[in-house]
């Protein structure tokens, strides 16, 4: 399944960038880079490298390796901007579907800064559950949190990144306030993971022979919640960061919008401004 990932994703960039070529249009080489070094090598090391051999003996490891998929893997394809792109390559039809998708309700909700914490809290919870040992151990489970955890990482980085819906000065405010909810919510389920003396996924030791430097079902879990605990917490960063940029870029275009305005168009908004205010 990764393979077939990385295949289909290298190839439909790497056609979008050489068809910009033909039609004379220079793509940014270090775009092409983050996309496919960054953002396809990080997806291609989580998935065949030691998160991946071991995610299912290892819960540390199945975690890890989803939190990176969940976090790192879509903000490290995000820079290869694949919207932009796409949007410079489709036109017609293609782009007026892609466009109704990108503001459809589903891709607004994902990319809200409201949702985000909300979704975190709810993937991470199912660390705390028998459910968890169920997905770490079927092959079925794995290769469909493959897909589908970049995926929703995805949804909700690049409307951030790319600027894909219209936000407000006071909304970007309010995803500031909502972010840094995020830095304590996302650490309520590691931090269970962490401090709790039972094994929550109900799975007993690996069978076989094993590595001198295996750790038991206990402590294993207790890896899982301090590298669960750090990534979640590390991902945010970047997301505030990008916030501030966003917000001071649409301060100041609607800075320039009120200085464009005239004296008269002025005092018309702010006789509307105090006819709409409540008495």
């Amino acid at each position: 399944m990764t393979l077939v990932a990385l295949a289909v994703a290298g190839t439909l960039y790497g056609f979008a960038v050489a068809l910009l070529h033909r039609r004379g249009i220079r793509w940014p080489v270090m775009r092409t880079l983050g996309f496919s070094l960054l953002g396809l090598g990080s997806f291609a090391v989580v998935n065949f490298g030691f998160l991946g051999v071991y995610s299912e003996g290892l819960r540390w490891a199945f975690t890890t390796r989803i939190a990176l998929l969940l976090f790192a893997v879509p903000g490290l394809l995000s820079l290869g901007a694949p919207v932009t792109l796409s949007r410079l390559v489709l036109s017609g039809a293609p782009l007026r579907v892609m466009d109704a998708v990108l503001q459809s309700w589903p891709i607004r909700l994902f990319g809200n800064a409201v949702f985000a914490p909300v979704f975190a809290l709810a993937a991470f919870s199912v660390f705390l559950t028998p459910l968890a040992g169920s997905l770490r151990e079927s092959l079925l489970a794995g290769a469909i949190l493959t897909i589908t955890v970049p995926i929703a990482g995805l949804l909700m980085v690049l409307p951030i990144v790319e600027h894909t819906t219209q936000r407000t000065s006071f909304f970007i405010t309010v995803e500031f306030l909502l972010v840094f909810v995020e830095l304590v919510v996302d650490a309520i389920p590691a931090i269970m993971m962490r401090l709790n003396g039972s094994v929550l996924d109900r799975i007993g030791p690996v069978l076989g022979s094993l590595p001198g430097w295996f750790p038991n079902a206990l402590h294993d879990q207790h890896l899982a919640g301090d590298f669960l605990w750090f990534i979640a917490e590390v991902a945010d960063v970047p997301i505030l960061i990008l916030l501030f940029i966003r917000w001071s870029k649409i301060d100041r275009r609607e800075a320039k919008n009120l200085d464009d305005l005239s004296d008269e168009e002025m005092d018309a908004l702010t006789r509307e401004h105090l006819r709409q205010r409540p008495r």
